[in-house]
């Protein structure tokens, strides 16, 4: 826009948008499109730990290096996304999600011939990497295709469906694919869905760019994608290689000073130079919260579903797709109190009551589900906790997320949504990394002293691991409490109704 402010633009944007522009004839064949491939990105949060167990068993890699086949996808999806975003707007929407969907099918079919336990984590990075590009370009592509305003409303409501639900098709899916086929089926089903996505990508869409005349903030781009690997590196070391470690506290301190700098170089990166996250994005103190609980819960979340994984099918004795299944009472709960919350409760009562309540319900239902022991039954020890986590977790990410993209300025739509999907990933990322050590950490001081080459000690050694991490989640949650109830504001917060409507990916 050379001869225009970015907020004259965005002004311009969302009056076209209101009045209902020029709708694309084909626009609702390309939502199917979009979400499949939303489809295929979401799956691989949970699909691949459903069947991480029988890859272990496979691959004969050890306890200590399970976390990487989670934290290789994370860590390269958190910090490339703010990347691909920007991408997509300088480079074009059409080019990005196909080149995305290319490589995340040839990252995933790489995954499943993996011949050992290098060649898995490098398929997952690239599957991350590929993902950071897709998954903002899909969106771009929705946010341009739909330009009426009721159309567009339900437009979102499909694709946050999906998004939402993608989870427990992961879940599902994983432990029918695993029962039925083999491990490495949870990474070729993405090939199948692929070759769909391309396809209609490639009939359907057409190139759009936001940010020609702009060019890439590559300093920020080096600063927050070296700032963000160094942070989790770090925490992922720390379980080889100990706290003590220069691989430990060097990539930790590292990461700090570099995310640092990032923050320090976007107040200096302006237009023409396109900056990869905005600080305004961050100043309004509701959506900084939000970004808050977003992190908070996917560190606490994430390594629960690997740990409870292992619980179910290694000590209960439960199948992969039974394992799936289980899951779904959790999934379920959150669904419902998920509508509650951002609907009813938030509206009328504000975030400042209702995600610390949220927080507050989880972290009573972790510290419930730490009495798990090696006689204890689903029904009575897992299923009920699993309920009361879903209900706070329901009450927490939907309304956080909301209130996190909602009432941006349409030039920063895009980012935004970015920012919250960095949040959830370097949470989930830092929360396996550190409650993997931890439970290590908690099975080898209980092996300490006692006979480790008998079968129930080692046993109970891996309860003491997986109640210690629970331990640890709730504590996260507790934290995320107190914290939610600190910085969101008094009062029912007011969205701009002319604002672009932004979702999570």
């Amino acid at each position: 826009m050379p001869q225009k402010t970015l907020a004259e633009g965005s002004r311009a944007g969302a009056a076209a948008i209101e009045h209902g522009g020029v709708a694309s004839p084909k626009r609702w064949w390309i939502l199917a499109v979009i979400a499949i491939a939303q489809l295929m990105v979401v799956l691989d949060a949970t699909i691949v730990n459903i069947a991480l167990p029988s890859a272990q068993t496979d691959l004969g890699f050890s306890d200590g290096n399970r976390q990487w086949i989670v934290t290789a996808y994370a860590l390269a999806f958190a910090s490339l996304l703010l990347l691909g975003g920007r991408i997509a707007d300088l480079f074009g929407r059409k080019p990005a999600f196909l080149v995305g969907v290319v490589g995340f099918a040839a990252a995933s079919a790489l995954g499943g011939a993996a011949n050992g336990f290098t060649m898995l984590v490098v398929a997952r990075a690239l599957q991350g990497a590929f993902g950071a590009l897709l998954a903002p370009a899909a969106l771009s592509l929705l946010n341009t295709t739909f330009t009426n305003a009721r159309e567009r409303a339900r437009a979102f409501s499909v694709y946050g469906a999906i998004a939402g639900a993608g989870g427990a098709v992961g879940l599902l899916l994983g432990g029918v694919l695993t029962d039925a086929f083999d491990w490495r089926w949870t990474l070729y089903v993405n090939v199948a869905i692929a070759v769909v996505a391309f396809a209609g990508g490639w009939i359907l869409l057409d190139n759009h760019r936001d940010a020609e005349n702009a060019r890439l903030d590559v300093p920020g781009t080096v600063l927050v994608a070296a700032g963000l690997f160094s942070l989790v590196y770090g925490f992922s070391n720390a379980e080889t290689h100990h706290w003590g470690s220069p691989l430990t506290w060097g990539f930790l301190i590292a990461g700090g000073v570099l995310l640092a700098a990032f923050a320090r170089w976007q107040t200096r990166a302006a237009h023409p130079l396109l900056p990869l996250l905005p600080l305004r994005i961050l100043l309004d103190r509701d959506r900084a919260a939000s970004f808050l609980a977003v992190l908070i819960t996917g560190a606490g979340m994430f390594g629960v579903f690997l740990f409870l994984t292992y619980y179910l099918q290694l000590n209960l004795g439960f199948s992969p797709t039974k394992t799936g299944v289980a899951f779904l009472p959790m999934v379920g709960a959150l669904m419902v109190t998920a509508q509650v919350g951002t609907t009813i409760l938030v509206p009328r009562l504000g975030p400042k009551t209702v995600i610390p309540l949220g927080f507050a319900i989880a972290t009573g239902g972790m510290a419930w589900l730490t009495g798990i022991g090696l006689g204890s039954h689903y029904l009575s020890a897992v299923l009920p906790q699993l309920i009361v986590i879903g209900v706070g977790l329901g009450l927490v990410m939907p309304p956080a997320m909301q209130l996190a993209t909602g009432g941006v300025a349409a030039e920063d739509a895009g980012v935004a949504s970015a920012t919250v999907n960095a949040m959830q990933q370097v949470g989930g990322s830092i929360g396996t990394a550190l409650l993997n050590t931890l439970a290590a950490s908690a099975a080898t001081d209980y092996l300490s002293g006692r006979d480790a080459t008998s079968r129930l000690v080692r046993a109970q050694a891996t309860i003491e691991s997986y109640t210690t991490a629970f331990s640890w989640s709730a504590g996260l949650f507790a934290a995320g409490a107190v914290l939610a109830f600190l910085f969101y504001r008094r009062g029912v917060p007011q969205q701009d109704a002319g604002a672009a409507p932004v979702v999570h990916m």
